[in-house]
């Protein structure tokens, strides 16, 4: 189960990181669809919300407001069979136009010529995830919060398009035929447990019991996918995440990945089913189990095949894993590896600076303010610092602010909410002049936190202070090294909901 509109450490299935996930699309590149309204409460696909300028839906003639129905005389549900009609050289397109009109459009285009246009929703409607799992973070969202942060979906489309992770228990033999029929490939499975007693016990659906046959499924339909597993102390760790891992492996090479993301809880969870997290000790623990599968799997197939949120290694007080651990980050959107991007896109940015120095400089002491979960406060410090080093004039604080709205166990800038910000703010003992916040911390193609908070609202209470977002170590870089000038743009592919803005 997944809501888009959390964090992935926010949802049910996959508590990784303060973002959301954005792989599996490069098929569909050039056929957007607009990420917060793909996944809102309203819903229905072919809806034109923007037209690009120059290309082929402009040349024909659409808007936004209109709506395209059919492809070929095939009526088009998803993003999926749209870009799958819209293959061919000849077609024959019913649109409805804003005014209620239809009209059927004939024209010939190139093969790998897109249709140069973004669609209001990339589904017609959610599949809903029917299950009860004992984990469900959108169970633990706090009441009266905007209905679409309480959907909950299992879509396989949206795991295609966007790595959203699936139970398959909410499977159809349709949906099995069009994952064939589509070659929908790679999946993302949340896993959880191969003993079907267990996962039966997580997911709290007799569906659950049949994880093996459902995996054989997608292997007869030569799907490759990804796995997760949601780690709750005392249910799946120790011999059965050990059983886990090892069924999982022997399904290589259908099996591209293996994370393993430790649960998470608010203060607003009401469900009594025991639920503990982990804390300093059994989280190094589980690091100790599991470096002796990752050397295995390097010393045999030169991947580290199994990996481990960051969470894992910020509670256990450890270092971040360096670059070769994690293999060009096959699941950086699930959380994993996000710290050590971070830090490698900013230091890249920082030696560019020592060879390329900036003409500009500070002329005068400047102090920018970086707002952070409490998880990310030490790494951010030490970038901090490094920073001041090389920029003249140039004062960073760094401010780990406690999450007053979901709980302090919830430690993620991802989760931050606008009035928690904007209290850390009112307690600093002096004013700065720049003001830096995640950008996981806003809903993606919007200006607005997860409490209905806006940023301008937070701009309004620091009139003298200049306040912008940060996406990644290498903007985090860039932003101090010019912040007067810095201007945070959310440019994210339409088709990729990235909002990896830092841990």
């Amino acid at each position: 189960m997944n809501n888009p509109e959390l964090p992935a450490y926010a949802t049910g299935s996959p508590e990784g990181n303060a973002l959301w996930r954005g792989q599996g699309a490069a098929p569909l590149v050039g056929f957007g669809a607009t990420p917060q309204e793909s996944f809102g409460v309203k819903m229905g696909f072919g809806k034109i919300v923007k037209v690009t300028e120059g290309g082929l839906a402009e040349e024909l003639g659409l808007s936004a407001g209109d709506r395209i129905l059919a492809v070929n005389d095939v009526t088009v549900r998803d993003l999926i069979e749209f870009s799958f009609m819209f293959a061919d050289d000849e077609i024959d397109m019913l649109v409805e136009h804003e005014d209620g009109e239809r009209e059927l459009i004939s024209f010939d285009k190139g093969y790998d010529e897109e249709i140069g246009a973004e669609f209001e929703s990339a589904v017609d409607a959610i599949m809903p995830c029917k299950n009860h799992c004992v984990f469900c973070f959108v169970d633990m969202i706090a009441p009266n919060m905007r209905k679409s942060l309480s959907v909950k979906d299992d879509d396989f489309r949206l795991s295609f398009l966007y790595g959203n992770f699936i139970t398959l228990t909410n499977m159809t033999d349709a949906d099995y035929k069009r994952i064939e029929k589509y070659h929908l490939s790679p999946l993302y499975v949340s896993v959880q447990a191969i003993n079907p007693e267990v996962r039966t016990k997580l997911l709290r659906t007799p569906r659950a019991a049949n994880i093996i046959k459902d995996l054989e499924r997608l292997e007869n339909a030569g799907v490759s996918y990804h796995t997760q597993i949601v780690l709750c102390k005392g249910i799946n760790d120790g011999e059965e995440l050990e059983r886990t891992i090892r069924e999982l492996y022997e399904r290589r090479p259908n099996v591209l990945s293996i994370a393993v993301v430790p649960v998470g809880v608010t203060k607003y969870r009401k469900d009594k089913f025991p639920l503990e997290q982990f804390d300093k000790d059994s989280a190094k623990k589980v690091i100790e189990d599991m470096e002796v599968w990752q050397e295995k799997f390097r010393n045999e197939f030169g991947e580290t095949f199994l990996y481990l949120g960051d969470e894992f290694y910020i509670t256990a007080e450890q270092e971040i894993p360096q670059e070769d651990y994690y293999d060009g980050y096959p699941q950086l959107e699930n959380g994993i590896g996000l710290t050590r991007k971070f830090i490698r896109d900013f230091e890249k940015k920082l030696r560019d600076n020592r060879f390329h120095p900036s003409k500009f400089s500070y002329s005068k002491p400047y102090t920018i303010d970086v707002i952070c979960g409490v998880s990310a406060g030490k790494f951010l410090k030490d970038l901090a610092k490094r920073a001041m080093g090389e920029l003249k004039n140039l004062t960073v604080n760094v401010i780990p602010v406690t999450n007053g709205f979901f709980g302090e166990r919830v430690n993620v800038s991802g989760l931050l909410t606008g009035k928690d910000i904007l209290t850390a703010l009112k307690n600093r003992p002096n004013e700065s002049d720049g003001i830096i916040i995640p950008c996981a911390a806003l809903r993606s193609g919007e200006e607005v936190f997860l409490d209905d908070y806006s940023l301008n609202e937070l701009r309004a209470e620091f009139p003298n202070a200049k306040i912008e977002a940060v996406k990644n170590g290498g903007k985090f870089f860039k932003a101090l090294q010019n912040f007067i000038k810095y201007k945070y743009i959310d440019n994210a592919d339409a088709m990729r909901l990235n909002n990896a803005g830092y841990i």
